[in-house]
């Protein structure tokens, strides 16, 4: 790989880990779409080039995650009864995604992850704090539909899940650390079952990069992977430490940008 890619690289993965870890997001909101800017740069991806990056995000992730849960595991930022209870849902959801990304055309999933971004970035901006009320947590049902549904959407795009996973147990009464390092912890069963099933469904396809099982692009992993890792620590220090709803307003307005740059081609 040139060494400007690895900087490059390494550049994103400091970016991703530290947003890992302040929002619970793993860092595929930033991750994907930077892929995607890269990636023609150094000739990669080609007719793939969502999949390979959506791909290679979850496999980013699993790596991340770990960092970030562990943080916040150590800081008492885990409830792994709600983790427990979300898994089941979310790995079905997460393999059903990607399969269906698998059926989609390069353009309409980079316009999907566009929409998916934009309605996201507007959320964080009109909606940085917490709702006052709440409501109780749902039964077994309710939240394998709900780790279903999150699982299927985060596998689509290429994220952890932060942005459904957070505003769904905040609704729900679960304060706002511990919704996020909850979250963290619910990344990674999204990431590992939706890099699986990115592997099997882009396995054997033309015109993937020297280097990609499926449509995971293994050196860009382990270079974001390199930076990332580290990083995420620290912004899960930094979440019980700075006042999280105004960076989520900058953070959501990063995201329209980064959408509306995807939605006019990139």
């Amino acid at each position: 790989m040139p060494l400007v890619e690895v900087i490059a690289l390494i550049a994103l993965g400091l970016c991703s880990g530290l947003l890992a870890g302040l929002f619970g997001v793993g860092g595929g909101a930033v991750i994907v779409p930077a892929l995607m800017l890269l990636f023609p740069l150094f000739d990669l991806g080609g007719p793939w080039l969502a999949h390979l990056a959506v791909g290679t995000s979850l496999a980013t992730i699993i790596g991340t995650g770990i960092a970030s849960t562990l943080a916040h595991h150590g800081r008492g930022g885990v409830r792994w009864e709600l983790v427990a209870r979300l898994a089941p849902g979310i790995v079905l959801g997460a393999w059903i995604g990607a399969a269906l990304a698998g059926l989609l055309p390069e353009l309409w999933l980079r316009r999907l992850f566009a929409v998916f971004l934009a309605v996201m970035g507007l959320r964080m901006v009109l909606r940085a704090r917490a709702p006052a009320g709440a409501r109780p947590l749902p039964g077994w049902r309710g939240m394998l539909g709900a780790g279903g549904g999150i699982g299927g959407l985060s596998a689509l795009v290429g994220i952890g899940g932060g942005t459904l996973t957070v505003p769904f147990l905040g609704a729900h009464g679960v304060e706002m650390r511990q919704a996020v390092g909850t979250s963290a912890a619910c990344g990674l069963p999204i990431a590992l079952a939706g890099m699986i099933g990115f592997v099997v469904v882009g396995w054997g396809r033309e015109g993937l990069p020297v280097g990609s099982t499926g449509f995971v692009y293994w050196p860009a992993v382990l270079a974001i992977l390199l930076a990332s890792i580290p990083s995420a620590p620290l912004g899960a220090r930094l979440a019980h430490t700075l006042p999280v709803a105004l960076l989520k307003r900058l953070f959501g307005a990063l995201l329209l940008l980064i959408a509306t740059r995807l939605a006019l081609g990139g």
